[in-house]
């Protein structure tokens, strides 16, 4: 994923298999998915193979760290199993994320500073196979400098109260966090991402926080591709990012 300043995307299929699951059959595949959303210009692939299995499964992190080019990065729960797996197969990037069975999705970030020594290990095992790390934080200082202690090369900041929040003075001082988190992550010499909830409609605030360098999106992309294709969804994204938009 790399220290350049370049705004980039990386685009999430778990959704593809959330359809295909849902039937229990073969398609739509993510890995097909993959290649559309590389042929688009985006600059990374994220999938988050949870511990259910209720979307992404271990043949297709297999088969994106085989076949696609792009950055791929891992979302995983920093258990035994997920580091093994992630040890085997090697993606660019592991992004530990917390996670419980009865959530529809990924709801607040990691609680990095109550759990420093587990993660620290599991962080070592990822840097001694050359995999980035990356902790999925609510934009808390407290949050930012435990990740920084225990070895973590980059924060994604957890965006989803500024997605949902009620009232423009919400967004307003969700937006404020988001900026002094990402600058005293910067300052702590962490790469700054984030992710959860960003939109065709809300992104552009996030994109002009200047420490901010990389989006991971999946749920609006893949929304908009069912109506634009997704060839088109991931141009459309990228050309927020780009402030073309």
């Amino acid at each position: 994923m790399g220290s350049e300043a370049m705004k980039h995307l990386s685009v999430n299929v778990d959704y593809v298999a959330v359809i295909r699951e849902a039937r229990k059959t073969v398609e739509p595949d993510p890995v097909f998915a993959a290649g559309i959303v590389e042929m688009a210009g985006a600059h990374g692939i994220t999938a988050h193979l949870r511990e259910d299995r209720r979307h992404i499964v271990d043949r297709d992190i297999r088969i994106l760290r085989d076949v696609i080019r792009l950055p791929f990065n891992l979302e995983m729960a920093a258990t035994g199993e997920m580091v093994k797996i992630a040890s085997g197969i090697v993606p660019d990037q592991a992004t530990f994320v917390p996670e419980k069975r009865e959530e529809i999705t990924t709801e607040g970030g990691l609680d990095v500073a109550g759990n420093l020594e587990h993660l620290r290990r599991a962080v070592e095992t990822m840097h001694d196979k050359g995999i980035v790390t990356s902790m999925f934080i609510d934009p808390d200082p407290k949050q930012i400098e435990a990740s920084k202690s225990i070895g973590a090369s980059c924060v994604e900041l957890h965006t989803g109260e500024y997605a949902n929040a009620g009232s423009p003075n919400e967004v307003v001082s969700c937006l404020d966090t988001i900026t002094k988190g990402a600058a005293f992550a910067r300052e702590c010499g962490l790469e700054v991402h984030a992710g959860h909830g960003l939109t065709y409609k809300n992104i552009t605030s996030v994109v002009a926080i200047e420490d901010i360098v990389g989006f991971y999106i999946g749920h609006s992309i893949m929304a908009r591709a069912i109506y634009v294709g997704l060839n088109s969804a991931v141009r459309d994204m990228l050309s927020l990012i780009n402030g073309e938009g």
